[in-house]
């Protein structure tokens, strides 16, 4: 026998405790599986190391490392709320596109319709500029934190701002020792703090690296096991 369920009686399970809206970029604490905003979370986690639901204490100095996309959750979200996904890739959209930079999820094939879902009084020529793309590129340098260590032969990368910390981490296997497998032997830290391996660059770039203007430095080294 099928019921009719009202949305609002869901609201409980798919909105963030923090901002009080629907979830958005869902992100759960992997210590005790409460569910945030990623912003919301990332934000209050900045400042304060316990989950802002039940205030358990997530870990004493890395709580970001104990945060992960939710995409079960998120979808969810976006097939129980008509029109949340399509109206938050708006908001990206223009959120971008007033800044003059390149949306990084403007080529996806519900996107790529000339003019379609262009925000009024975007200028034509930031929209198609062919170069635009190239803002979302970054620049970063790996170097060993440990004299031990050989160096990469070529420590300068240009890869795009999603790549995860996780992927650098096998690139730095590939090229210390022909293993992609020795990935979870190495860590990499930036500024002296341990990132996490589902952390974008463009992540560490706006919470650890911030206005600054030369390439984003991470150093690598083994894990140390006790």
């Amino acid at each position: 026998m099928e019921q009719k369920l009202l949305l609002r009686s869901f609201n409980p399970f798919i909105t963030c405790k923090i901002c009080g809206g629907y979830l958005v970029d869902a992100t759960t604490v992997t210590e005790c599986l409460h569910t945030f905003c990623k912003t919301c979370l990332v934000k209050h986690l900045e400042e304060n190391n316990k989950c802002p639901q039940c205030k358990i204490v997530i870990h004493q100095s890395h709580p970001l490392q104990y945060i992960s996309f939710d995409r079960t959750m998120q979808d969810i979200v976006y097939k129980l709320v008509p029109n949340l996904q399509e109206s938050e890739a708006k908001r990206e959209q223009e959120y971008y596109w007033k800044r003059g930079r390149f949306c990084p999820n403007a080529a996806l094939p519900n996107n790529n319709q000339k003019g379609r879902n262009s925000p009024a009084g975007v200028d034509k020529k930031v929209e198609n500029n062919p170069q635009q793309p190239d803002a979302e590129l970054v620049d970063i340098c790996l170097e060993s934190r440990t004299e031990t260590m050989i160096p990469l032969q070529k420590k300068f990368i240009r890869c795009s701002s999603l790549v995860t910390v996780n992927l650098l981490k096998k690139h730095v296997a590939k090229q210390l020792y022909n293993d992609l497998g020795k990935y979870k032997d190495i860590d990499i830290h930036c500024n002296d703090e341990l990132l996490g391996k589902d952390h974008t660059l463009k992540f560490v770039i706006l919470t650890r690296w911030k206005q600054r203007a030369e390439p984003l430095k991470l150093q690598y080294q083994p894990k140390l096991y006790i």
